[in-house]
Order: structure tokens, then C-alpha cells, then sequence
């Protein structure tokens, strides 16, 4: 509600958005059904024309490993009163956004691609329309362990790193030397399953540990790579959820307008493009403040011109604390 709080006091106060719009104030349901009117492949466009954009300003330094993209999916709640088209259990509503996220650096991630379905269709249902690009080394998690597309990946040069379900059963053909003193515990050769069902191309296995000394087994079609960068590699998989969260947390998608899918699909598309434009703000400025504090700015000074803003970002504080000093005593 803080979004249409501050849209209502825009109109209020400033008689620019008066004049323009011809409205004084503003309701839910005023947005609801302006939801409902626009297209969400028109969205959709528009945010793969600012993810080309972000594309051609932020190419991934790391020319070892190539392109690196990550893949997951997170679940909205709905009710399910209100939400009866998204029903995916007795008692329950949802909505799934299927994610495809490139990773430049370990600080640079951004969205760039997006499949949005009801909650019930599980995540590799979507891996045809994720991973299509070859040369790519795709990060996803076990939700999308399907062994005829490894096979299938492996033949096409598409490259992937995911973790292995526990109860997997693995034949072992050559080991690899673990170098001392490494966090991996073991590195072979394998094949996946038994029998008819047995995998035809072969595979990389990595075993290490968690903190918590809980065993992982890393899958991989990649054989070029250390142990130790495949681990890291996995690793960096978490940046996805962390993504999620930023969005939920500080563009309210899990608050809706809107009841009907339209609607919904829209508000979604519609949280991707302003992430998108505030990256794109945040690298046309090269500014090393994060996109939560140029969002910050952008709302405080989004009435001012470009140049004022930018100063504003780069300005450097008047200031800076040390903290509660020590006093010595004489």
C-alpha cells in the first residue's frame, strides 16, 4: 500500500501529475482495472528490451568460466477466495515466477528471463524454455534434476552445475586426485542410474561438506574446471534467492491490485521493468551505491532534473563517523 500512498500524494501536491493526468486522487481499484486493460505481452516486450540494454553494459568478466546463468522459481501466495483461477491445492492459490538470472560478478546479478505459471507445475517443466543457449553453464538447484536432458545438454554444449538428489544411484568410473588440504572430499567420473534407465554420456561428481558437515554431491558436465571452481560456481547459485527476496521485500510483489490473471501477470512484469530501469540508472551512473539507495534517491528527487540527481548520487558525505571513540583517561 506504501507505493499508492506515495502516487496519491504525487497527484495531491503536484500539479504537473494534476494537470496531465486530469484526476485528483487515486484508488485500488482505479489500478486494478487499468491492470486488467494492458497487455501483458506488451510488459513482457518491454522488459526484454531493458534486459538487452543491461546486457550490452555489464558483460561477466571471466573469460575461464564464460557466460554463467542461474535458474529458479519462488511461489506467491493468493487467496485462494479471491484467486480461484491459480488453485493448486484444496485450500490453496499461487502464482510461480520461473526465473532465468545472468551472473556477471558476484554483485552484478540481473533477470533475463521470466515464464510465469500457477504454482502447481513443478520447476523443470520449465527447463526448455530456460535453458535454450549453448556454451552457457546454467546453475539450478535439484527441483530440475531430469537425467535425459543432462544427456541431451551434454550432446548439445549446453554446460550445467547442480546438486544431486541423495538417493541417486551413481556408478563410479574414474576417479580424479583431490589436491590436500581441498573442501572437496572426492571428484570422479560417473554415470546416473541403472540399466535401461542408466544415463548414455557420462558425468562429474564433486563431493564436499556444508558447515554443518551434511554431505553434497555437485553434478556437472563440466570437466575443464578445478573442484574447487565447480564448488564455488554452486555456490554463487544462492545469489538467485537473494534476488528474490530484494524484490519481494522492496517492490511489494507479493501485494496485489488486481484478482484477475491479467492483472497479477502484469504487476509482476511490472516489478521486473522497475528492477530493470533501476539497474540500468544504477550502471549508466557507475556509482558503487547500492540499487536500494539509488532507488532511495530516485524517490526523494524523482521531480528533479537528471543532473541534479546525479550529483546528488555522487556527492560524497560531508562526513564520515568513527564510530563511539574511546576516551583516555590522564
Amino acid at each position: 500500500m506504501t507505493i499508492r500512498r506515495d502516487i496519491v500524494a504525487d497527484i495531491q501536491h503536484h500539479e504537473g501529475f494534476h494537470s496531465e493526468l486530469g484526476m485528483d486522487s487515486i484508488s485500488t481499484s482505479q489500478l486494478s482495472r487499468k491492470n486488467n486493460k494492458v497487455s501483458p505481452e506488451l510488459l513482457q516486450q518491454l522488459f526484454c528490451d531493458l534486459v538487452g540494454q543491461i546486457s550490452k553494459q555489464s558483460q561477466p568478466d571471466c573469460s575461464r568460466i564464460g557466460n554463467v546463468k542461474l535458474l529458479d522459481s519462488t511461489t506467491v501466495s493468493l487467496c485462494l477466495s479471491k484467486y480461484k483461477w491459480a488453485e493448486y491445492r484444496k485450500t490453496k492459490a499461487g502464482i510461480k515466477l520461473h526465473l532465468r538470472v545472468a551472473f556477471c560478478d558476484p554483485d552484478t546479478v540481473y533477470p533475463e528471463k521470466a515464464v510465469l505459471t500457477s504454482a502447481k507445475p513443478a520447476d523443470r517443466t520449465e527447463m526448455d524454455s530456460l535453458i535454450d543457449e549453448t556454451h552457457v553453464t546454467y546453475l539450478f538447484d535439484r527441483g530440475y534434476l531430469d537425467y535425459a536432458k543432462f544427456n541431451q545438454y551434454s550432446l548439445d554444449g549446453i554446460f550445467f552445475v547442480t546438486r544431486l538428489k541423495d538417493n541417486a544411484i551413481v556408478e563410479s568410473l574414474e576417479e580424479f586426485n583431490v589436491p590436500e588440504h581441498s573442501l572437496m572430499t572426492r571428484d570422479h567420473m560417473v554415470k546416473l542410474g541403472q540399466g535401461k534407465k542408466q544415463t548414455n554420456m557420462v558425468f562429474r561428481l564433486i563431493e564436499t561438506t556444508d558447515l554443518k558437515g551434511k554431505a553434497i554431491r555437485i553434478l556437472t558436465n563440466r570437466f575443464d574446471l578445478t573442484a574447487e571452481e565447480i564448488g564455488d560456481l554452486y555456490r554463487n547459485r544462492w545469489k538467485i534467492e537473494t534476488f528474490f527476496r530484494w524484490i519481494k521485500q522492496h517492490l511489494k510483489l507479493t501485494r496485489f491490485y488486481g484478482e484477475q490473471e491479467h492483472a497479477v501477470w502484469n504487476q509482476i512484469w511490472i516489478c521486473l521493468i522497475a528492477y530493470a530501469l533501476l539497474l540500468l540508472t544504477n550502471l549508466e551512473l557507475s556509482t558503487s551505491k547500492s540499487l536500494r539507495e539509488v532507488g532511495r534517491l530516485l524517490k526523494v528527487m524523482r521531480f528533479r532534473y537528471w543532473s541534479e540527481f546525479r550529483e546528488v548520487v555522487h556527492r560524497k558525505p560531508l562526513r564520515s563517523s568513527k564510530g563511539r571513540q574511546k576516551v583516555s583517561k590522564s
